[in-house]
């Protein structure tokens, strides 16, 4: 088969490059002889759900399921496995997953001694995962398989003339939750009904996290007297020169902006400071690490130099900039619509579904000049259309909640029949 041939010329390509590429080595490193390995690790005990995701961000979106799963079967046993070592590095200590490991290479035998490991009785694929091998088999051995958040676009070769071979990948789920109604007319054209518009379960997650997050005195402090708090999350460089440039114009004088870079190293954070102190001599820059509330009230420009409390600090802001939109594309503005905050970002946004629906609703502003930054800064600082962006978000949130609960009631229903 055509597709095996090149799963083989890229694991060999992947092999070649793990000398000079650190995530290439880690790659394959970590799926090095694990038969014997995962064999010692696990060892089923009772029933077991299987979540795939390619990585951290497809973690996310099956992290909810994986909770709501373990809350209503605490006897079960669920499997986590990643594709990227980005997400199995941060995500192998998960505490709600009894396993968790990188996924074999997707060749037939590979499949097959893996599903004769932990024997699933129900497997979870988010997003994008669509590894031929693993459904075959999965299908072969009537396995309940659905895809979750997931999205689908015109060009993808499943809707093709030449993709006969790629929607017999599709012929093996049992049910497709998706995100939009664009994605479900695309598989009905194709004849695949069995699809549900349930939206993305990182908004029942992002939600979440701001019913329960803790109070931050420190960014709290820093927030308080200012007139408004701009939150930058996820930060670049190419959005810090952006901003910079924007927030020298006079009308911003009194804005207070917390920086969380994407990379809070040692490095790129000292650089930042730098280029702060330089824009504004006149303006104090504090870091989050070496600042108590004293010095974060003083401060101008306050640095998160370290990771996982970005989601909890949107709840101090008046806007948020969700920065990678001049790289890749751009990271999550959901956490800051989770707590009503009007998001900005750079122009390469349409590939997130959820950036193309604030943009769309008038909650999501793409910038991509330091004079357009400026004018929405501005315009958002009015009340009126801060209100109005709010209620646009508020209420795409509200319409995209509760895509857990409907895969969560599919899955109790196939395992009970």
């Amino acid at each position: 088969m055509l597709y095996n041939f090149f799963i083989r010329l890229f694991l060999l390509g992947i092999r070649l490059a793990a000398p000079f590429l650190p995530k290439a080595r880690k790659w394959v490193e970590g799926r090095r002889i694990w038969r014997s390995r995962y064999r010692a690790d696990f060892q089923k005990k009772s029933r077991v759900l299987w979540v795939h995701a390619a990585s951290l961000g497809e973690f996310e979106q099956g992290r909810p399921v994986i909770e709501g799963f373990r809350q209503q079967h605490p006897d079960w046993q669920i499997v986590l496995s990643f594709f990227s070592p980005s997400g199995y590095d941060i995500r192998k200590n998960y505490p709600h997953a009894d396993f968790i490991a990188y996924l074999p290479a997707d060749t037939p035998a590979n499949a097959r001694d893996w599903l004769d490991l932990i024997r699933p009785d129900a497997a979870v694929f988010v997003k994008y995962e669509f590894w031929a091998n693993y459904l075959f088999a999965l299908k072969k051995r009537q396995t309940p398989t659905v895809l979750i958040s997931a999205l689908f676009r015109p060009n993808q070769a499943f809707f093709r003339w030449y993709g006969g071979f790629w929607r017999r990948m599709l012929g093996c789920f049992d049910r497709f939750f998706v995100q939009n109604e664009s994605s479900a007319r695309l598989l009905s054209g194709i004849g695949i009904e069995a699809v549900e518009v349930a939206g993305d379960t990182r908004v029942d997650r992002v939600l979440q996290i701001a019913e329960t997050a803790p109070h931050n005195p420190v960014v709290a402090t820093f927030s308080a007297n200012a007139p408004a708090t701009l939150i930058v999350g996820s930060s670049w460089p190419a959005d810090e020169d952006l901003l910079i440039a924007a927030l020298a114009k006079p009308e911003f004088q009194n804005l207070k902006v917390v920086f969380a870079p994407h990379e809070p190293a040692a490095a790129p954070v000292q650089q930042l400071e730098t280029r702060l102190k330089n824009a504004f001599p006149q303006a104090l820059v504090a870091r989050y690490s070496q600042s108590g509330e004293k010095e974060a009230a003083a401060a101008r420009f306050l640095i998160i130099d370290n990771i996982g409390l970005l989601n909890t600090l949107y709840r101090y802001g008046w806007v948020a900039y969700i920065g990678g939109g001049f790289g890749r594309g751009i990271h999550n503005t959901l956490e800051p619509a989770a707590w009503g905050l009007p998001v900005v970002f750079g122009p390469k946004y349409h590939k997130f579904e959820e950036a193309r629906q604030l943009v769309s609703r008038g909650g999501g502003f793409a910038v991509g000049s330091a004079d357009e930054l400026g004018a929405v800064l501005y315009g958002l600082m009015q009340p009126e259309k801060h209100r109005a962006a709010a209620e646009a978000i508020n209420t795409y949130l509200t319409e995209s909640r509760g895509a857990t609960g409907r895969v969560l009631a599919f899955l109790n229903d196939r395992l009970a029949s």
